[in-house]
């Protein structure tokens, strides 16, 4: 079996579910990131994307500097352990249509598995693998 550990990215950008969507922003600009883990105290409570922003925030016209990050966030987050095989993982993503999962273990955020990530191990030929290891377009 292979696991979630194996594949799951260690270098995470997290961020209060009380932040304004204009920092998450500016977090993902100078990260070259699209997304955010967002928290409330120890607990993930969601994942925030540049999407999201856009669609959920400046499209229905909420103003970034006072619009917080708990506002757009989709809720009933899903998580996977590091020991989950990646199988499961990438079943999870398809049921429940998301791109990534927060890995934790005993409540606490300990990565991120996304689809890219799948890609790059299982199918490293794939146009989403070579998408997910170019640098990022600024």
């Amino acid at each position: 079996m292979t696991t979630v550990g194996e594949f799951m990215t260690t270098r995470l950008v997290t961020m209060d579910a009380d932040d304004t969507i204009a920092t998450a922003a500016r977090q993902m600009r100078d990260s070259a990131i699209g997304d955010v883990v967002v928290t409330s105290g120890d607990d993930v409570v969601g994942i925030v994307t540049d999407r999201d922003i856009t669609v959920r925030g400046v499209a229905d016209e909420r103003i970034p500097a006072t619009t917080r990050l708990k506002e757009i966030t989709s809720r009933d987050v899903i998580t996977v352990s590091q020991h989950d095989d990646v199988v499961a993982a990438a079943d999870l993503m398809r049921t429940y249509a998301v791109r990534r999962l927060p890995v934790t273990e005993e409540g606490r955020l300990i990565g991120l598995i996304s689809m890219g990530d799948l890609a790059v191990e299982r199918e490293p030929q794939s146009v989403l693998a070579d998408i997910s290891t170019d640098d990022p377009n600024n």
